[in-house]
């Protein structure tokens, strides 16, 4: 895959985040968490970590290539996302590009957390 074919590519469930804007500085704001860092951010480093570790995998970008992509769409097609939220939905963007996860997947997760948030 090229850098030029991922950048190109805008994928509807990623674009839906960045246009609600609910990034972690707005909703810790909003519900009065001091911690400037999301709850989520040791996960996404942990799956970045394996990512990057792993070599059986084809289509997995490796630490590279991960890196990479993430700055070009860091900077181009999320370039309206704070860090961390711009890496979380590049690494989204790179593995759906790829075919690692596909869209329907990918709404269907996010509705799970939805709901857990919600509930």
């Amino acid at each position: 895959m090229t850098r030029r074919s991922v950048e190109k590519s805008r994928i509807a469930p990623l674009q839906e985040i960045v246009d609600r804007n609910q990034t972690w500085p707005r909703m810790a704001a909003k519900y009065g968490v001091e911690n400037p860092v999301p709850p989520w951010k040791t996960s996404l480093d942990g799956m970045c970590d394996a990512l990057d570790r792993t070599a059986c995998e084809t289509t997995i970008p490796d630490f590279k290539e991960r890196r990479d992509e993430e700055d070009e769409l860091s900077a181009t097609l999320y370039a309206d996302l704070p860090y961390p939220e711009n890496q979380l939905v590049s690494l989204a963007h790179s593995l759906m590009a790829r075919g690692v996860i596909d869209e329907a997947e990918l709404r269907q997760r996010l509705a799970t957390i939805r709901e857990r948030l919600e509930a």
